[in-house]
């Protein structure tokens, strides 16, 4: 077993702190603004920031359109220099392919050939972006790379569209690490890439496989059905978990992005276990958060989930460091099972 890290960075996105729409209403609270959000970090016990890349550069399309390569950089800058005198770090940089008109059909995998180049175009101005802000980290989250009636494409071309694309990337910046985020579904019916393990099946296919790894969301495996603890042991395994979105979901509905813990503690304890006992952010990667703030709350208290959901983890670090291994192991042994749940149910409560 890895030697226990002492001390673990977290992160959270922008959007963590948001108005309160949801697919069956709209805004309920009044918006925080980029630099009010940029405020927070420090005070909640946060260093890192994860970034799309339209929350750096604002309607970027259009800026691009109108600005080219050097309004981006411009706008960059700024960032850059913002979360460098708030102390911040960006994580990840993600490029927001899922919003866009040109993106209904899919992204890397519509059928258009026109709109796959959007979608790649897209990517390496999110790969200039992330250089320039001083992040190596790109994520992908394939978030309309599937289908909603089988038929329409070719499950095998479309896995293949999604590593060219992939390749290309990679090609076009040597350094830059592609960290990709599953999800089964939502917003697309069915996902070409739903687990880590289908992440990590590309990334050995890629034409740079140490530059490919995973990112996973508790959520993300809760919705396929899987132990998010297991998915993140897998990808541990291969050595290309390089960060996580923790949080919670309260069965197989939509994502809802809950506080870490706040459906299953049990769950929760057993993902800061396999993170703390495999060497998880010694080097380098962040504790992420992707939690949303309920829609009941009120403006001024809505950055509590962050808070309470950094020290849930904290917490549960804690019951990981104090838990008995050897009284676990002689249960183990005496193949007394029973024994071991009730031992832990104990635990966790402070008993």
């Amino acid at each position: 077993m890895t030697k226990p890290f002492t001390e673990y960075c977290f992160s959270f996105g922008p959007w963590n702190i948001h108005e309160g729409t949801d697919p069956f209403g709209p805004a309920v609270r009044e918006s925080f603004s980029f630099d009010e959000k940029v405020e927070f970090y420090r005070d909640l016990g946060f260093v890192g920031i994860q970034f799309h890349d339209d929350d750096i550069v604002p309607d970027i399309d259009e800026t691009f359109n109108k600005g080219g390569h050097a309004q981006l950089m411009s706008r960059t800058k700024a960032v850059k220099t913002q979360i460098d005198n708030h102390g911040l770090t960006a994580e990840v940089v993600a490029p927001r392919l899922w919003e866009s008109p040109l993106t209904i059909d899919g992204a890397y995998t519509a059928n258009s050939a026109k709109e796959r180049q959007y979608a790649l175009e897209r990517s390496k101005r999110c790969v200039d972006i992330a250089n320039e802000i001083g992040c190596k980290n790109l994520v992908l989250w394939l978030a309309r790379e599937g289908t909603y009636i089988r038929e329409t494409k070719s499950s095998a071309n479309a896995v293949g569209y999604i590593l060219d694309a992939i390749n290309a990337l990679l090609d076009y910046d040597s350094e830059m690490r592609i960290l990709i985020e599953p999800k089964p579904n939502e917003p697309m019916d069915m996902a070409y890439i739903p687990t880590i393990g289908h992440a990590i099946g590309l990334a050995y296919a890629s034409d740079a496989p140490e530059r490919v790894g995973g990112l996973i969301e508790s959520a993300h495996a809760i919705l396929a059905g899987l132990e998010p603890s297991d998915e993140m042991g897998y990808a541990l395994y291969h050595k290309k978990l390089w960060s996580v979105h923790l949080n919670d979901q309260n069965g197989l509905k939509f994502d809802q992005d809950k506080a870490f813990g706040s459906v299953n503690l049990r769950r929760a304890f057993n993902q800061v276990r396999v993170l703390e006992e495999n060497g998880y952010g010694r080097n380098g990667e962040f504790v992420g958060l992707d939690v949303k703030v309920m829609r009941t709350q009120p403006r001024h208290i809505s950055t509590k989930h962050l808070l309470s959901s950094r020290r849930t983890f904290l917490n549960l670090l804690e019951k990981v460091r104090t838990f008995d291994k050897k009284v676990e192991q002689e249960f183990i042994a005496a193949r007394d099972y029973e024994g071991l749940d009730f031992y832990i149910l104990q635990h966790l409560l402070g008993l």
